[in-house]
């Protein structure tokens, strides 16, 4: 609470347009970067081109922190690269910390003024980061020769202003002069109206004095006379039709929003007053109160430092000593798979040797043989037999040739 109403003191004396400050920050450093000509960077990387509020911390914005910081990283690499500094442009897996504090470093070099904590980086968008980027977007700028110019306004001429204000005079003065003419027909036609009235009022007296003084007695009925008034009592109506146009009736509205305004700012300035006195009572007690618990928890709080620490020491040794405990477990997990192995290999010698499978496969396997030879002995034999078949006759044919004895009494012998 105490941090919270700090930082709420320090936002307080920099003035109420310090929230809104890192968005003008935000669209100058994007200014510079058109300058600088990022867009061959972002065609590089397939990245999209920057908004005017990108790296604006709000909560009225969609934020992405893994994006954000890549771009910031990648942008800062490109910018100290471009302000004579050679700095290896950094991955998309690589460490944070190791990242930020080597770019913090880099903008130190250049003599920059960094009095936050190299965290407030981290998130990828802020005040901080956009303060970092525009420092080097300044330090490139500067190894380029660039500096922003202050614009040049166009002297207005007098004689324009003479003529517009000659031009306002002779519409006023016409609209006066149409105002009077609407006037004098208006007062005519009342003057004619009167005399309208006069020459009624004479007429009805010259027919008043011819007329015999006697009493006058209607002869018209009352229903008709009562419809006559209601058909004709429309049309004796006055309506004043108000113009839209006339000034007067714009700045009799202004008056009466304005009474309307004063009348609702005292109400309200009345309830704010008292709400104001109500927060800061309210304030004033919750400070008191805060005091009075920090003044009756000190104790407390120390022993709670002092248990820290010890927990903290006890935490070492336990971390010291688990670093042995895993060396020694992962020799006995290595000595337990090799003797895993070796009874394995025991099993696979003892039940080779018990087991009477291969004699009895030699066995069948020799009978197999003895049965394979006699078949070929026997094959054998009829060969030979064929063979000495082939031989005899052949001796025959040929006996028979050398002494020319008949084939038949050759085949005697066969």
């Amino acid at each position: 609470m105490m941090a919270e109403d700090a930082r709420r003191g320090e936002e307080e004396d920099r003035g109420p347009g310090a929230v809104h400050q890192v968005f003008v920050l935000m669209e100058n450093l994007l200014e510079k970067l058109k300058v600088l000509r990022y867009e061959e960077l972002l065609a590089r990387h397939n990245m999209k081109p920057l908004s005017r509020h990108y790296f604006v911390s709000s909560p009225y914005l969609v934020a992405n922190p893994g994006e954000q910081f890549f771009m910031f990283s990648v942008l800062a690499a490109w910018l100290l690269n471009a302000a004579g500094r050679s700095f290896t442009e950094p991955q998309e897996f690589d460490e944070p910390n190791a990242t930020v504090s080597n770019i913090l470093a880099e903008l130190r070099s250049f003599g920059v003024k960094v009095d936050f904590p190299p965290s407030k980086l981290k998130s990828g968008s802020g005040e901080y980061v956009c303060y970092v980027l525009d420092r080097l977007a300044e330090q490139a700028l500067k190894r380029r020769g660039f500096s922003f110019k202050r614009p040049n306004y166009p002297t207005e001429s007098t004689e324009e202003e003479e003529q517009l204000e000659d031009d306002a005079e002779l519409t006023l003065s016409r609209a006066e002069d149409e105002l009077l003419e609407e006037e004098e027909e208006e007062e005519e036609e009342d003057v004619m109206d009167l005399d309208a009235l006069k020459l009624r009022s004479t007429h009805s007296e010259q027919e008043s004095r011819l007329k015999p003084d006697e009493i006058l007695e209607s002869t018209v009925d009352a229903v008709e006379w009562s419809l006559e008034v209601e058909r004709v009592l429309p049309q004796l109506r006055v309506t004043i039709r108000t113009d839209n146009k006339d000034w007067r009736i714009h700045v009799d509205q202004m008056h009466q929003h304005r009474e309307g305004i004063n009348s609702s700012l005292g109400d309200a300035k009345s309830h704010l007053d008292k709400l104001q006195e109500d927060i800061s009572k309210t304030l004033e007690k919750v400070s008191s109160r805060e005091k009075y618990i920090n003044n009756q928890l000190e104790g407390l709080i120390q022993q709670y430092r002092s248990a820290q620490a010890k927990h903290r020491e006890v935490k070492e040794r336990y971390q010291q000593a688990s670093g042995g405990v895993t060396e020694r477990t992962r020799v006995l997990a290595e000595i337990s798979e090799e003797l895993e192995k070796v009874k394995q290999e025991m099993e696979e010698k003892g039940s080779s040797m018990s087991d009477g499978a291969p004699v009895v496969r030699i066995k069948q396997a020799v009978m197999k043989l003895r049965q394979e030879t006699q078949q070929m002995e026997v094959r054998m034999g009829v060969v030979e037999h064929s063979l000495l078949q082939a031989k005899l006759k052949e001796k025959s044919n040929m006996t028979r040739d050398m002494h020319h004895v008949p084939e038949n009494a050759v085949g005697s012998f066969s």
